[in-house]
């Protein structure tokens, strides 16, 4: 998100930039030598410069815009915090079929954008520039760029590392269709800085910010279209799950052209925009929102200091190392689940890696994501689609109906699937439907740690609550064991005992 991006006249986008951007910071004096310069001041880096400074590492760490990086500037703090009033706008409109009447429902669009730059500016803090000095770290605001091996330079400033972090994570990406230069799309950057509603907002891309955005406008009363040329939303995640998604946003009256393409955009006469379909159909929309991939954040100079670069980001071996072994890199810069709480991850991997002799793989790292409709979908490991391909893995599949949480609470679309073989190990699980995103944290757990499917089943849940939906899974697996052989013998043995 650039400075300008923020409102100029609004106490709270002053407030974030007064935390994440100082305009009248000093830069330090910088220190001979670093134990780790970090390049980016998002979830990858800020861990990195904490963790590192927490264990007696001397850090610099450097960030050419709004320190917190997306999450908290342009991504999961702001896109929740819209998507929970439009939550309450939803169960306002919802609640006569609980037998309480609310006669009138009137979204308040602009106090919902100033109360998502309130949040913002209320956690801002916790990533400030005045934190990290608190911490000992050096603070330099401005464009990084390598000048040799061991050197970055800032401005004028050169620092001096022996080892450093690369984290300038991703940008949002432009798609090339023509006309696009000739109006003026939105991303994930500038769509939180509207203050009135959109007339009828346009998205191009129905993964997982479209998705999010679409469903969170429409509730708060904006005619939405949402254009992919996949022939389904959320094109990566489980076929099922994804098509409960699908019908919510349905639901919730979202416009969905699937399996199309943008054959052309182009200004109206009165500043609207008109998206034509490649079957020729023409769309209008006030704003046009882009959510059609991202790319990664290079640093200058990245020749100069012998880091390599592929398709997808800066390259890195399992450890997170570049071809510099002085150069490591976390975050969305290097192409792979990009999500802040992976980037988190692979930062304390770089802190121990690069600092403390450590050898800990990427790879090993078990990564769930949660895609924050309603109903939510999470995932993590295998697929349904991707276990079928193996006989040795079995689905075990619960709906959310099964559960009496479920229907006391009147939410009763969805389910729980795990995959697993025949020991109970987990390799995958899918969750679509009521606070997916927090059940699966018992089963990402299982999986990092070894846990089968009989350890759920012999651990008591409570009851009614929505973590019921694991606890039948882990008992559909459990009932397995019981084959004809050995219920054959339980019988023959309760014969005896009689």
């Amino acid at each position: 998100m650039s400075l300008d991006q923020l409102l100029p006249d609004n106490a709270h986008d002053q407030a974030l930039r007064d935390a994440v951007h100082p305009d009248d910071w000093q830069a330090p004096t910088p220190a001979p030598r670093y134990n780790l310069v970090v390049i980016g001041g998002g979830p990858a880096g800020l861990v990195a410069a904490f963790g590192a400074a927490g264990m007696g590492a001397r850090v610099a760490i450097i960030e050419r815009g709004l320190l917190g990086g997306d999450c908290l500037n342009t991504g999961c703090v702001p896109s929740k915090a819209l998507l929970r009033v439009a939550h309450a706008a939803h169960a306002a409109r919802d609640a006569r079929r609980f037998g309480v009447d609310v006669p009138t429902v009137v979204p308040d669009f602009a106090a919902a954008m100033e109360r998502l730059r309130e949040l913002r500016a209320a956690i801002a803090p916790h990533d400030s520039a005045a934190r990290l000095a608190a911490e000992g770290i050096d603070v330099f605001l401005g464009e990084a760029r390598f000048t040799g091996p061991d050197t970055v330079a800032v401005g004028d400033t050169t620092l001096r590392f022996a080892r450093c972090c690369i984290a300038t994570g991703a940008s949002p990406v432009l798609p090339r269709i023509p006309g696009i230069d000739t109006v003026a799309p939105l991303t994930n950057e500038g769509i939180f800085s509207l203050t009135a509603p959109p007339e009828r907002l346009l998205i191009v891309g129905a993964g997982v910010i479209g998705c999010e955005l679409a469903q969170a406008f429409a509730r708060l009363g904006v005619p939405v279209s949402v254009v992919d040329m996949a022939p389904r939303v959320l094109a990566r995640e489980h076929g099922a799950a994804a098509a409960l998604v699908q019908e919510a946003l349905e639901a919730d009256g979202v416009d969905l052209h699937l399996g199309r393409g943008v054959a052309e955009l182009a200004p109206t006469e009165d500043g609207a925009t008109a998206l034509t379909l490649d079957d020729g159909t023409v769309l209008q929309g006030s704003h046009l929102l882009v959510a059609a991939g991202r790319r990664p954040n290079l640093v200058p100079g990245l020749d100069r200091a012998g880091v390599g670069v592929g398709p997808k980001g800066v390259l890195v071996d399992s450890t997170l190392r570049t071809a510099n072994p002085r150069i490591y890199a976390a975050g969305d810069v290097i192409g792979r689940d990009q999500l802040t709480h992976a980037a988190d991850h692979q930062a304390r991997l770089v802190v121990r890696n690069a600092l403390f002799f450590g050898r800990g793989q990427v790879g090993a790292l078990v990564v769930p994501r949660v895609v924050y409709t309603e109903p939510e979908l999470a995932a993590v490991g295998l697929s349904p689609e991707e276990a079928a391909e193996d006989p040795s893995l079995r689905v075990f599949t619960v709906g959310v109906d099964e559960t009496d949480r479920g229907r006391t609470d009147g939410d009763t679309a969805g389910f729980c699937a795990v995959v697993a073989d025949g020991a109970g190990r987990i390799h995958g699980a899918t969750i679509v439907g009521p606070q997916a995103g927090e059940l699966l944290a018992p089963l990402t757990l299982a999986m990092t740690h070894g846990l089968g499917l009989g350890a759920l089943a012999s651990t008591i849940h409570p009851y009614p609550t929505r973590s019921e939906l694991v606890f039948k899974v882990a008992s559909a697996w459990n009932k397995t064991r019981l084959t004809p052989l050995a219920k054959r013998a339980s019988t023959w043995l309760m014969g005896l005992r009689r």
